[in-house]
């Protein structure tokens, strides 16, 4: 099986933390460079002191705002014009937990912007590079209410179908230009997101957090929550050689938690 990225550039976003920066490392343990992005400088050179190295792997940082969308262009176009971007991974926080009702339009719009917009930038900026080398891989990290609602998360829901949709549009339109285009859906999984989801269960419920957690883990049929290395890993297989047509899908990471097929 064909896995080497020798060669190849990653960019990953949201990579200071969580699964992005588990992608990163099992990038660069494929022999990918990799440029790791998030809002802050510190957390960004910490996550590089770590990456994997050998010969002449280089890592670089990036310090970016997906929420400020011309400055992410301009910086991710200067960065690909030094070095063409070969893989894409799209990562970034959450929207914040409530019901669907009584979420403002401000909320919506701004998670469209963080996300489906923030996404749209992120491609138009690499995707020339990708269609020069004949050669692309973008992975969108979402979540597995693209296909079951998570109670409580009503703009996270709203948004994550949106992205859906934009993948699998762009997915078709760019496949033949050697570029692929999927979704990774990760389940219950040790990241800081799980912290906020169960902080917004224990206010809602007035129940603990061992509760909140031991209900997580019971839903889920291999009885516990993801290592954020093991989404890194499937990540980046779609990212290899080997996943060369795979394209259009989303595919969950839940341990078996969903119940649809």
């Amino acid at each position: 099986m064909d896995l080497d990225l020798s060669g190849r550039h990653a960019l990953v976003c949201g990579a200071s933390e969580g699964i992005g920066r588990a992608t990163a490392h099992e990038l660069a343990l494929l022999g990918a460079d990799v440029t790791v992005l998030a809002r802050r400088q510190d957390a960004l050179d910490a996550v590089i002191a770590t990456l994997p190295r050998s010969g002449t792997q280089r890592h670089r940082t990036l310090v970016a705002d997906v929420s400020q969308r011309d400055d992410l262009r301009a910086k991710v176009a200067a960065l690909a014009a030094e070095s063409p971007v070969h893989i894409l991974v799209n990562n970034t926080g959450g929207p914040p937990g409530g019901t669907v009702f009584d979420a403002d339009a401000d909320a919506f719009l701004d998670a469209f912007g963080k996300h489906v917009l923030a996404n749209q930038a992120l491609v138009q900026a690499v995707v020339p590079g990708m269609r020069a080398a004949g050669w692309g891989r973008i992975v969108n990290v979402v979540s597995t209410s693209v296909y079951e609602p998570i109670a409580g998360l009503g703009v996270s829901n709203t948004i994550r179908g949106a992205v859906a949709g934009w993948a699998k549009t762009l997915s078709r339109e760019i496949a033949p230009h050697g570029i692929t285009v999927n979704n990774v859906l990760p389940g219950y999984t040790e990241t800081g997101r799980i912290e906020q989801i169960v902080r917004d269960r224990m206010a809602a419920s007035g129940k603990s957090d061992a509760e909140i957690r031991d209900a997580m883990r019971a839903n889920v049929p291999v009885g516990r929550l993801a290592k954020p290395e093991e989404t890194g890993g499937v990540i980046a297989f779609l990212c290899s050689p080997a996943a060369a047509y795979v394209t259009g899908v989303s595919l969950a990471v839940d341990g078996g938690r969903m119940a649809s097929i």
